[in-house]
């Protein structure tokens, strides 16, 4: 299969690479845990010629797992080669290539896993995924799956969960893929390659969950009670993980810092200074020796489980909870939030609307005026676009929007492009805007809110965000697991580039490009404390989100899943940290809110105020 069939990128700077497309069948869905049972690999040159292919079975030493979907049994790995014995030849496939997988950074994972298992390092330094790749271009097929953008880009496909005919597949989704980004001068989101092997990236053993509410602060003489947050500090005649050990086994959770929330700091040198013996004596926390806190273990109070109490409320008005530290968000933030509605659900459909068929891209303008133009596009029953891909319908020129790069596209693709007084005209023409095949996206304001499905399918979610690359800066995408006290049971909680998983494993950030993270929240893991996942945004330098522009919003129930919702957060001007979106409990269900809430200090303040021990 050539991919010149469809365009001959190597007079393009931008996108002729040496190519490695990879697809690999795993025991499971875990690559520090799971082992991969066959890998495919097709290598091709910049101008699309295929130079090079090899695929084998892996012997995996275990359990090959769901047979059902790979059809890859013990018996038939058997005699085939462990990965050790394969790994040069692998390597050499990829050395000076750049890797493309469907969903690459699972592939990806699993082969830095396998190389570290045999003292290997894995020869990647870049690597790109199609499927953020298409959501760039944004095709309008009924999802992202290898399935449907094979049958949209029109690739046969003979044998699913098979590592050569999905690899043959792939190359054909690239192939065309390649050439739609070309075509509407997409960037590719090549992701640079951290030592992925690296044992720094390897969860920690997860902390035992506390199965109780906290009750709250010790009571000078009074008893300890399940679920109260215990910090230690300094040293003790008992062994620490003893000590941590029968606090656990009583019910009590263990801190690894100190919060307004701590119910005691047991330390045997309470004028010690360190770091947690003055935060408790700041915000009054019970401060207690070793020998106190040993005899109160003997009768520990019975508490309240988590199940049995109702989620700490949620304000249900349109603006965001703040970090429960005393940060202000910016005037503009502030006022731009509040007077927006929020809904439970989006409109089940855009159609009654003037603009529901529309996806308008705004150019040009002041960041207010692009900022209130998104906003009305969206009050009109459409959708803000922040990147030109195939979807949009509609451009909206302010001055200074002529000189934008993408004009030159748009004019090449004969879009629409309007003034902005064409925004209030609120007749404007619709039904001439053909539907897209895939399910229409539910809009969101910021602050709008939709109830998540119950289905136990529906437990993994993505939260994607997306931005256009006005600036050299980078921005982080973060996540907090929090209590009903808005704050993380244990460091593990916060999830970030340095530490991508949670300890349970139930909160990932994925990174999908250099404009695109995604958090993705697996609900049925979640511990049964966790009453709000908050997830935010911050920007490493000087640079401000006024600089970096609007932030795209998706959410879907899988990688590769229809877009459930979506929303275009853009009012920041001066802020460096943006509270972005919150999936929160609502009584027995789960809720996702746009937020957009802006704060001009730094992400290390906003990590404080939730409870997190920053060196």
């Amino acid at each position: 299969m050539s991919l010149a069939a469809a365009l001959d990128v190597s007079q393009l700077p931008d996108y002729a690479y040496d190519w490695a497309l990879v697809d690999v069948e795993t025991s499971g869905l875990i690559a520090r845990r799971d082992r991969i049972l066959s890998i495919a690999v097709l290598t091709f040159g910049p101008d699309g010629t295929q130079t090079g292919e090899y695929s084998t079975l892996l012997n995996p030493g275990c359990d090959p797992g769901p047979v059902h979907i790979h059809g890859l049994t013990a018996e038939r790995l058997s005699g085939a080669p462990t990965f050790e014995q394969v790994a040069g030849r692998i390597g050499a496939l990829l050395q000076d290539r750049v890797m493309v997988a469907h969903n690459a950074q699972f592939d990806y994972d699993f082969l830095a896993h396998e190389f570290a298992r045999a003292r290997l390092y894995l020869p990647v330094t870049q690597r790109l995924c199609t499927l953020a790749l298409n959501r760039r271009v944004e095709p309008p097929s009924a999802d992202l799956s290898l399935a449907s953008l094979a049958a949209h880009y029109g690739v046969p496909q003979t044998r699913a969960h098979d590592a050569l005919d999905d690899t043959r597949v792939l190359a054909g989704i690239f192939r065309s893929s390649l050439s739609e980004a070309a075509r509407l001068d997409v960037p590719l989101p090549l992701v640079p390659c951290p030592p992925r092997q690296d044992p720094q990236f390897a969860p920690n053993p997860p902390k035992t969950p506390c199965a109780y509410r906290n009750p709250g602060r010790l009571t000078p003489g009074g008893p300890l009670v399940q679920g109260m947050k215990i910090a230690v500090t300094g040293e003790t005649a008992t062994s620490r993980a003893e000590l941590v050990a029968r606090a656990v086994a009583a019910g009590l959770n263990i801190m690894s810092s100190v919060s307004r929330h701590t119910s005691a700091l047991v330390t045997n040198d309470a004028a010690s200074g360190s770091a947690k013996a003055r935060r408790a004596i700041a915000e009054g926390v019970t401060v207690i020796d070793e020998h106190t806190f040993l005899k109160l273990l003997g009768e520990v109070r019975p508490g309240t489980p988590h199940e049995n109490q109702a989620p700490k409320k949620t304000p249900e008005a349109a603006t965001p909870a703040t970090p429960p530290t005393t940060p202000t968000p910016s005037p503009a933030a502030t006022a731009a939030v509040a007077d927006v509605p929020a809904p439970r659900r989006p409109e089940p459909t855009h159609f009654a609307k003037p603009f529901g068929r529309r996806r308008v891209l705004v150019l040009g303008g002041t960041h207010e005026e692009a900022s209130a133009a998104r906003a009305r596009v969206v009050e009109l029953g459409g959708a803000a676009a922040i990147n030109l891909s195939a979807s949009v319908t509609d451009v909206v020129l302010f001055p200074g929007g002529e000189l934008d790069r993408r004009m030159t596209r748009v004019t090449a693709l004969g879009l629409p492009v309007h003034t902005h007084g064409w925004l209030g005209a609120t007749d404007s023409e619709s039904a001439d805007v053909p539907a897209q095949d895939g399910a229409m996206t539910g809009v969101l304001p910021r602050g709008g809110v939709i109830d998540l499905p119950t289905l136990p399918a529906a437990s993994q979610w993505h939260v994607g965000a997306s931005w256009a690359q006005q600036t050299n800066c980078e921005v982080d995408v973060v996540a907090f697991v929090l209590d009903e006290d808005e704050q993380v049971s244990s460091d593990g909680d916060f999830v970030f580039y340095g530490a991508p998983e949670s300890p349970d494993g139930a909160t990932r950030l994925l990174c999908d490009g250099p404009t695109e993270q995604t958090i993705t929240v697996d609900l049925a893991a979640l511990p049964p404390a966790a009453h709000r996942i908050a997830i935010a945004a911050a920007i490493d330098g000087a640079a401000t989100f006024g600089d970096i522009g609007a932030v795209q919003m998706t959410l879907a129930p899988g990688v590769d899943a229809p877009t459930t919702a979506q929303a275009t957060l853009d009012a920041a001007t001066s802020e460096r940290t943006l509270l972005l979106a919150e999936i929160y409990r609502r009584g027995p269900r789960w809720r996702f809110r746009a937020v957009g809430q802006g704060y001009d200090h730094s992400l290390e303040t906003l990590v404080r105020g939730y409870g997190v021990d920053v060196e």
